[in-house]
């Protein structure tokens, strides 16, 4: 039976308090804070960095398929799942899907995952969710809402967890919903959402669920779901037969607030974290219906990689400096432009990007095969032993790296000012020049350590341009 071979997750590191949302809008905010995703960041990017974290805990693992699933999506028709199969380096004949339209398309991608690899069709799927979604300014949705994205890697072979079952149930309400040429999400009074939508809908199915597989709620170590009221979710718990004190894994509703269609997923997998094996999890994900998922861990839990853990990116934050800050970074408004020249960026165009997938995309370079030189960008003739056309491709993505040199430009325009361009130095050869991202400029020096992130550069004429940043390395 399928089951969990792997999981990642991507929290950005910076943060804006819900206080100062309130004060911006003289009023007082609700207690915790919210992730924001920076200026370079949107759902894809965040959920290639939750894939990144997912892989590196089952190296060698072979995914034979990529499913995406948002409510944010970069593209309104072009899938993404592919372009992050081509920036994972993953086989042609990998499949992709994108799952979109509901706050449950992260666990309807887990569900087609999990039939897909029982059926056969395919060995194993990444299953990546993310969301960045963005509520009208002053609303209570804006507060409590957060971006983030998770990655699950599901298969039938090395399991760190069990997929005991996997119920459905649809159920129509006309509660939080977006249309076609609107930015900002519309949600129904609020009573009504929490009450008629998912305080009803998830008692009714988890009960139903619950009872369908004879199972008590006192044999379940975590119950996981998606509602961010922590009044809310504590009732509905309780009145399902949860101790909310206990069982009710639900911290990142406080810490980085609603992630959309990650947050059951994410609340999942950091409940993996905090359980051992032989335990069960209990997942109710809700959005036009409700699934419910039973998880139980296995003796291999214990010795999964301890990379990215939740925790660590809870704690490691650089708070936002202002709410200012947060609405340009999501173009809610303009602002004077520096009276100097425009800085004009190259139109990306199809062709173009298409000729460098297996290059910039994937960040390629190469490496010597007489003298095992790593040079990037990619060479002809090495520069060690002056060998020609001896040269064999070399991913530099995951190659630990260190700053050699930089510069804080105030001058240039940016939505993140300074910019700081790094000479970076990567472990065993290779050499690039690029910006660096989710730093603290105060805390840049020569020598620091570095890594690779995907990033989205610039948008012109319809088309994003992503690219490759480098970011000081985090747990």
């Amino acid at each position: 039976m399928a089951g969990i071979v792997s999981f990642g997750v991507h929290i950005p590191v910076y943060r804006l308090t819900r206080a100062a949302i309130g004060q911006s809008w003289e009023s007082r905010g609700p207690q915790g804070e919210r992730a924001v995703a920076n200026y370079d960041e949107d759902s894809l990017t965040m959920a290639v960095a939750a894939a990144r974290n997912c892989l590196k805990r089952a190296v060698g693992s072979k995914v034979g398929a990529v499913y995406f699933a948002t409510t944010t999506a970069p593209y309104l028709e072009k899938q993404s799942a592919a372009l992050i199969a081509a920036v994972l380096s993953l086989a042609e004949d990998t499949q992709t899907l994108d799952f979109t339209n509901s706050l449950r398309c992260g666990t309807g991608a887990l569900g087609a995952a999990i039939n897909a690899v029982n059926s056969g069709a395919v060995d194993t799927v990444l299953v990546c969710a993310a969301d960045m979604r963005v509520f009208a300014p002053k609303s209570a949705q804006e507060m409590t809402s957060g971006d983030g994205a998770v990655a699950f890697l599901i298969g039938k072979a090395d399991l760190i967890a069990e997929i005991e079952w996997f119920d459905s149930y649809s159920d129509e309400i006309q509660d939080v919903w977006r249309i076609e040429g609107e930015k900002f999400l519309r949600t129904a009074e609020e009573r009504f959402v929490q009450d008629l939508g998912y305080a009803r809908v998830v008692r009714n199915a988890a009960s139903k669920s619950l009872k369908k597989h004879a199972a008590a709620p006192d044999t379940f170590a975590k119950f996981c779901s998606n509602f961010t009221d922590p009044k809310s979710i504590g009732r509905l718990s309780a009145k399902l037969g949860f101790n909310p004190e206990t069982q009710l894994q639900a911290e990142l509703n406080q810490s980085i607030g609603d992630t959309g269609a990650a947050m059951s997923l994410m609340n999942l997998a950091q409940a993996l974290e905090n359980v051992t094996p032989s335990q069960s999890i209990l997942v109710a994900s809700y959005g036009n219906g409700c699934d419910v998922i039973s998880i139980r861990a296995t003796d291999k839990l214990a010795s999964l990689l301890a990379i990215r853990k939740v925790a660590d990116q809870v704690a490691q934050k650089i708070m936002v400096s202002s709410y200012n800050k947060y609405l340009i970074w999501r173009g809610l408004i303009e602002v004077a432009q520096t009276p100097r020249p425009p800085l004009v960026e190259r139109q990306p165009t199809p062709p173009a990007q298409w000729r460098e997938i297996k290059g910039e995309l994937v960040l390629n370079g190469t490496k010597c095969k007489e003298c095992g030189t790593a040079q990037y960008p990619p060479q002809r003739v090495c520069m060690s032993c002056k060998v020609k056309d001896k040269m064999d491709r070399y991913n530099f993505s995951q190659v630990p790296a260190k700053v050699t040199t930089f510069s804080h430009d105030y001058i240039m325009e940016t939505l993140d000012s300074p910019v700081t361009t790094t000479v970076v130095d990567f472990e065993g050869g290779g050499r690039m020049i690029c910006d660096m991202t989710d730093r603290d400029i105060k805390e840049v020096v020569v020598g620091m350590d570095l890594e690779m992130t995907f990033r989205k550069l610039y948008t012109v004429g319809g088309i994003h341009n992503y690219w490759w940043k480098c970011t000081p390395v985090r747990k």
